[in-house]
């Protein structure tokens, strides 16, 4: 397996450890029969550990398919790499960005993690055009 695969594997990693955590803190009052209920993130760190989870499960799928298009189209490996390190790095920042409640710098991470995405999904497209 390829680092950019594991890296995959660790954006999973991530997004499921960025709620269980809250759950785990919160267990007197967390329902595992109502995982939903909304009652249980009415708590400031408890509703931005959900909105950085659900974050996470929305910026995942893009992140697989650029990584596996890249790979399979032969796109260089060891940008792909890079650029899914930094990504997973870039994702870290983000939830902790969330968590502490800071809107702007999470923007701007965010947009950084996306461009990551559309350059490591271009790369292929572009392999001729970089240096050896």
């Amino acid at each position: 397996m390829t680092v950019a695969e594991f890296c995959v594997f660790g954006v999973v990693a991530l997004y499921l450890l960025t709620i269980v955590p809250v759950k785990w803190i919160g267990y007197r009052k967390y329902d595992n029969a109502k995982p939903r209920d909304p009652a249980f993130y009415e708590d400031a760190i408890r509703a931005r550990a959900l909105g950085a989870h659900l974050n996470g499960i929305e910026a995942f799928p893009f992140f697989a398919a650029a990584v596996l298009l890249a790979e399979f189209r032969l796109g260089p490996q060891h940008l792909i790499d890079e650029l899914a390190v930094l990504f997973l790095i870039v994702r870290i920042a983000y939830v902790f960005t969330y968590l502490g409640n800071r809107p702007r710098l999470r923007s701007i991470l965010w947009n950084i993690g996306f461009t990551i995405n559309v350059a490591i999904f271009f790369l292929p497209a572009i392999r001729g055009y970089l240096p050896g």
